[in-house]
């Protein structure tokens, strides 16, 4: 099977997106640090998915973006050449069930965790302000993109409720819209351009990195494994 690689780096740290995976990443020092791991994040990601688990991958680099962010802290920019053009219904309904998917994992992800206030994580602060340590502050920062996400393809929406609350809500505020099929693209914030397409990608891919982070931290805080069955993708 083939996976088809999107790759954002700055000249040193790496991103590295699936484009026919939606939301599944690696990051690296290197491009072939980022490569190396993408074989096992696919097959993790389809074990998520419940999907088969696939033996031999090609990976394939479609794709480059050299950018100015931070890459080493997850900032990016990029848009697909694949999340252009018109999306129809089944694909649109489809990806949509994935973010959807996705937030109601991380809210059970997130309600297992023993005191969602404690951690044993150092404070690091980057650019943009202190990492989110406790399971209480990943949470927030990963529900709280939702206004931001929506935000830059015209739709108002606030983040209140639950991850999968606002969310939702965010999806039927867009279908009120009778031309969001049409994905169009948006000038958004810092003048980073936006579709519907990379908004379905960046809801899942931002849950799965907080996901990941909220199961290290939490291994590492309580000692014990307290992560449902349902995170095997985590692993």
């Amino acid at each position: 099977m083939k996976i088809r690689c999107v790759w954002e780096h700055n000249g040193s740290d790496s991103l590295l997106y699936s484009d026919n995976y939606v939301g599944a990443f690696t990051r690296g020092e290197t491009k072939d640090i980022a490569l190396s791991k993408m074989a096992d994040e696919i097959k993790s990601y389809l074990r998520w998915k419940n999907d088969l688990t696939l033996e031999t991958f090609e990976i394939e680099i479609v794709q480059e973006k050299h950018s100015k962010l931070n890459i080493g802290d997850a900032d990016s920019d990029v848009l697909f050449d694949t999340e252009k053009g018109e999306i129809d219904l089944i694909e649109y309904q489809e990806l949509k069930a994935l973010a959807l998917r996705s937030a109601q994992d991380f809210l059970v992800l997130y309600e297992s965790i023993p005191d969602k206030n404690r951690s044993c994580l150092p404070t690091r602060q980057t650019f943009y302000g202190p990492i989110p340590r406790t399971a209480f502050e990943m949470y927030e920062h990963t529900k709280n993109v939702n206004s931001y996400y929506f935000g830059e393809i015209g739709v108002d929406v606030d983040n209140e409720g639950t991850i999968l609350d606002c969310r939702t809500r965010g999806f039927e505020l867009l279908e009120e819209c009778s031309d969001f099929l049409n994905n169009n693209i948006f000038e958004g914030s810092y003048g980073e351009e936006w579709s519907l397409r990379k908004v379905l990608r960046r809801f899942i891919w931002h849950d799965r990195i907080h996901a990941k982070a909220m199961y290290r931290m939490a291994v590492k805080t309580f000692g014990v494994d307290v992560i449902p069955n349902i995170f095997q993708f985590i692993i």
